[in-house]
C-alpha cells in the first residue's frame, strides 16, 4: 500500500462518515411528526375522539390515494401552484426593486416608507372585498392577494439588509473606486443578501397563507377551494388532506429556497451549531 493511498482511504471513510450523520441529522425531523401520528391513530382507534371529527392517518391516506388516483389532487395542487408561482414572483419583484430606491435613498425613505408601513398593517382578509369588487372573481384578484402577501417581508428585509451594511465595507470599496452601480453591486447587494433570501423564505410562507384566504372565498380549483367542499360536505378528511398536502408543499417550496441560499451564500463564514 503506497504512502498516498492511505489519506485518500481515510478520506473516502471520512466523507462517508459525514454523510451516514447528515442523512441520520435529516431525518430527525421526522421523528416528532411520526410520534404524532401513532399516538393519533391510536387516540381514534380506541374511540377517545369521533372519527367523523378526526379521521385516523390510515383513512388520510386512502382518502389522498383516491384523489390522486382521479386526478382531482394533482389538478388542485397544479392550479394553486401556479398561482402562488406567479404571484409570489410579481411580489417579490417589485419588493426587490421599491425596496432598494427606499434601502439606498434617505429622500425615497421617507416618502414611501411610512405608506408602507400603514399598509402592511392591514389584515389579508381585508384585501379581500375590495380586490373583488376592483378585479371581479377570476385569477387577478387571487395573484394580486399572493403578490401582496409576498411584498411586504421582501421589502421590509431587503430594506434593512441595505440599511446595516457595514459602513467600513463602503469606504473600502469607496477607496478602490467602486461609485454608484458597481458599488451597489459589489458591496450593497452582496451584504443585503442574507435579509433578501430571509425576506424570500416569509414572503413565500406568507404567499401560501394568502392563497388559501383567496380560494376559501372565491375560487372553483385549488386547494383553497378542496377545504370549502370538505367543510360543506363534512368531510373531515377532505380538510385535513388539504391541509396536509399545503404544510407539504410550502415546506418543499421552502427547501428549494434554502438551497438556493445556501449554493449563492456559500461564501459566509458563519457559525454552524453543527451535527450534535
Amino acid at each position: 500500500m503506497t504512502e498516498a493511498s492511505i489519506p485518500a482511504s481515510a478520506a473516502i471513510a471520512a466523507t462517508s462518515r459525514y454523510d451516514v450523520r447528515g442523512l441520520i441529522r435529516r431525518t430527525h425531523g421526522l421523528l416528532v411528526p411520526g410520534i404524532l401520528v401513532i399516538i393519533w391513530e391510536a387516540v381514534v382507534r380506541a374511540g377517545w375522539v369521533s372519527a367523523h371529527l378526526l379521521p385516523p392517518p390510515s383513512e388520510l391516506v386512502t382518502t389522498l390515494a383516491d384523489l390522486a388516483g382521479n386526478g382531482t389532487l394533482i389538478g388542485h395542487i397544479g392550479v394553486s401552484s401556479l398561482r402562488v408561482l406567479i404571484g409570489f414572483c410579481i411580489g417579490a419583484g417589485l419588493a426587490v426593486a421599491v425596496g432598494a430606491a427606499v434601502g439606498l435613498s434617505r429622500r425615497t425613505e421617507a416618502l414611501l416608507d411610512p405608506t408602507f408601513q400603514a399598509l402592511r398593517a392591514i389584515p389579508s382578509l381585508a384585501w379581500v372585498p375590495l380586490l373583488l369588487l376592483w378585479l371581479g372573481i377570476d385569477e387577478a384578484p387571487k395573484i394580486t392577494l399572493i403578490a401582496i402577501g409576498a411584498f411586504f417581508p421582501v421589502y421590509l428585509n431587503f430594506v434593512a439588509g441595505i440599511q446595516n451594511v457595514d459602513r467600513k465595507l463602503v469606504e473600502v470599496g469607496g477607496i478602490y473606486g467602486l461609485t454608484g452601480y458597481r458599488l451597489i453591486a459589489r458591496i450593497f447587494l452582496p451584504a443585503a443578501l442574507p435579509n433578501l433570501f430571509t425576506g424570500l423564505r416569509t414572503g413565500l410562507s406568507l404567499s401560501w397563507m394568502f392563497l388559501v384566504a383567496a380560494e376559501l372565498i372565491a375560487a372553483t380549483r385549488g386547494l383553497g377551494y378542496l377545504l370549502t367542499d370538505g367543510r360543506e360536505t363534512g368531510r373531515a378528511d377532505l380538510v385535513i388532506v388539504a391541509i396536509i398536502v399545503l404544510a407539504l408543499l410550502g415546506k418543499t417550496s421552502d427547501s428549494l429556497l434554502r438551497w438556493l441560499e445556501d449554493r449563492l451564500l456559500g461564501w459566509r463564514d458563519v457559525h454552524d451549531s453543527g451535527p450534535s
